[in-house]
């Protein structure tokens, strides 16, 4: 492992990203796909209690569960319930 100077590690920490939440995928044909209109409904292949995917780019990083943030009425948040093992740096 390469010892990096505190305040090049300190920038590093600083340095945003941006983390996708997968909720479910939905597999329509391509001849729904061009009857869809407003107010139309996508099944998706999870239920509202299965937990979500979290990624940092293609990776997945955690799963956790959809919540409604606390005092923010209709605004969403993520419980992590797990986390991933970070790869080790050679």
């Amino acid at each position: 492992m390469v010892d990096r100077p505190a305040d090049t590690k300190n920038a590093l920490s600083r340095v945003p990203v941006e983390i996708t939440i997968s909720v479910g995928r939905a597999h329509p044909t391509v001849s729904e796909l061009l009857t869809l209109k407003r107010d139309a409904v996508l099944p998706l292949d999870r239920s509202v209690d299965d937990p979500v995917e979290l990624y940092a780019g293609d990776r997945l990083i955690a799963r956790g569960q959809l919540q409604e943030v606390e005092g923010e009425e209709g605004r969403l948040a993520v419980r992590l319930t797990e986390v991933s093992e970070p790869d080790s740096v050679a």
